[in-house]
C-alpha cells in the first residue's frame, strides 16, 4: 500500500530506504531493469508518478539524455499509469508516438504524469508528458493491447 491507501502501480515493490522511499520499482522486465531504474507511486488524487535520476549511462555523446532513454521511460511509465483498467491481463505495447521537445543532462531528476485517455475491450490508449522541474521534454501518446496469457 502506498501513502494514499491504494495499490502500489502495476505490481511494483515498494521502495524501504534511500532517495527512492516510498516509490514502488517494478523489475521483472529486464530491459528496463537494465535501462532504469524507473521507479512510480501513486499520488493523493489517484494518478500515477512516474520518476528516475539521469546517469551517464542514459546519456547520449553529446552529453545530453538520449532520445531512447526518453522513450524507453515512457514505455515504462505507460504501463504504471494504465495499472487501473490492465487489471491482470497480459499486455504490450502496440504503438507510441514521441515528440522530443528539449534535452536535459546527468544527474537531473525526470519525471512523468499521464492519464488513460480510453480504455476499451482489448485497446488503452495513453497519453503523457516526461519533463524535468516542470520543463517538458518529450510528449507521447501510446496505445496498449491486451493480450491472452501465454501457458
Amino acid at each position: 500500500m502506498d501513502d494514499a491507501g491504494g495499490e502500489w502501480p502495476y505490481k511494483s515493490e515498494p521502495v524501504m530506504t534511500g532517495e527512492w522511499a516510498g516509490w514502488g520499482r517494478y523489475d521483472t522486465d529486464a530491459f528496463e531493469a537494465m535501462s532504469g531504474p524507473f521507479y512510480g507511486r501513486r499520488e493523493p488524487d489517484g494518478s500515477v508518478l512516474c520518476a528516475f535520476r539521469t546517469e551517464r549511462k542514459h546519456m547520449n555523446g553529446g552529453g545530453s539524455i538520449h532520445g531512447g532513454c526518453l522513450v524507453t521511460f515512457a514505455d515504462y511509465a505507460i504501463f504504471m499509469i494504465a495499472d487501473h483498467v490492465l487489471k491482470d491481463s497480459g499486455s504490450v505495447t502496440a504503438s507510441i508516438n514521441a515528440e522530443f521537445l528539449d534535452g536535459v543532462g546527468e544527474g537531473e531528476f525526470v519525471e512523468c504524469r499521464g492519464e488513460v485517455v480510453r480504455a476499451g475491450g482489448s485497446l488503452v490508449v495513453v497519453r503523457g508528458i516526461v519533463s524535468t522541474s516542470g520543463r517538458p521534454l518529450l510528449s507521447f501518446s501510446a496505445t496498449i493491447k491486451k493480450i491472452r496469457r501465454r501457458s
